[in-house]
């Protein structure tokens, strides 16, 4: 089985001990973005995954493809476009101060991507599934386009299609506002990922509040089952409506849960309680990528949830964008091994 994913490599600067962008005097660098970290978890999971974007014709590029290589993700239809990497810059949560991001993505290789730049009937020749998200659309009048293309080529050759809503307002400066754009191509899709703010922000559902502070705390199920049929509603083509669920105590204590919405079937997650929160970039991403795991292997649904819950919650043990955990890992966790004994 596999995967492709379409989207943004992004470089990721991030000043060091916590530091503000005015205090530090040099910042550590990886690379990330959605779909990538979805690809990445994906072949850490064993499954076969490709990443298609667009980069410059340079060795920063060449850098940043050889970090995916590394994980055993396929790279074969990256276009080398003019342009440049697109950045972000990130000042690290700390106790009860937020993270801030700065976006530095205009005039980007992927920005300036052009409709008929990607061969997509190529692309899925061999594929099961294609997953984008609502930043990929943001980025770019081009970029948006070529997705558009990449939806309507997978739908063309029946492959899965999920989208991570990725509601990510202030990206949106190439003239289309993000309600003109992102619901027709959702509607193409069979799987929704989101938090309840960006099905609220895309769609105008209502949803419940997550506001969990324990183990114990209630699930308001038929809420949340209300909610996923107005998304069916609108989204007809929709089999899977996955809501990623998040209560933020401080910086470094998150609690972390889901529902999940299958024909007509409402799952939910347990909730992790999440003490010494590494870094949460790229939990979503995770999140995605354990579900669309268990999906593949066609576990039953709650299962596929459980997964991806597990890899939400362990991506936030370990720095920057990536999931860095095989299967096994994620299965014990999905089975409680949530202790942080040592395992020898």
């Amino acid at each position: 089985m596999k995967v492709v994913t379409f989207g943004e490599l992004m470089l990721r600067l991030t000043p060091p001990s916590f530091d503000r962008f005015n205090q530090t005097g040099r910042f550590e660098a990886n690379f990330g973005g959605s779909e990538a970290n979805v690809a990445v978890s994906l072949a850490n999971f064993g499954v076969e995954s490709e990443f298609v974007t667009a980069l410059s014709p340079n060795r920063l590029s060449d850098a940043a493809l050889d970090d995916l290589h590394r994980y055993g993700v396929v790279t074969d239809r990256v276009v080398r476009k003019a342009g440049r990497m697109g950045l972000y810059y990130m000042e690290e949560a700390v106790a009860m101060r937020s993270s801030q991001v700065v976006y530095d993505r205009e005039g980007s290789s992927f920005a300036n991507l052009e409709k008929g730049d990607i061969d997509w009937d190529a692309a899925f020749a061999d594929a099961d599934w294609f997953h984008w998200s609502g930043i990929a659309p943001a980025v770019g009048k081009g970029a948006a386009e070529v997705c558009a293309e990449a939806i309507a080529a997978a739908r063309r050759r029946g492959l899965v299609i999920s989208c991570d809503i990725n509601y990510r307002r202030n990206l949106w400066k190439w003239g289309a506002r993000p309600h003109e754009v992102l619901p027709a191509m959702m509607a193409e899709c069979d799987i929704l990922f989101g938090t309840e703010l960006e099905f609220q922000q895309a769609l105008g559902v209502e949803m419940p509040q997550f506001k969990a502070v324990d183990t114990e705390y209630e699930m308001a199920m038929e809420a949340y089952t209300r909610a996923a049929e107005e998304v069916s509603r609108q989204m007809p083509r929709c089999h899977t409506i996955v809501f990623a669920l998040r209560n933020v105590i401080n910086a470094q204590h998150h609690l972390l849960g889901g529902t999940m919405w299958h024909r007509g079937e409402m799952y939910r997650a347990r909730i992790f309680d999440i003490e010494g929160v590494v870094d949460c970039v790229g939990v979503g991403d995770a999140y995605n990528a354990g579900i669309i795991y268990g999906m593949l292997h066609q576990v039953d649904m709650q299962r596929a949830l459980d997964l991806g819950a597990a890899a939400c919650a362990l991506k936030n043990t370990v720095p920057g964008d990536y999931g860095q955990f095989p299967i096994e890992e994620i299965e014990a966790a999905a089975d409680g091994a949530t202790n942080g004994r040592i395992a020898r």
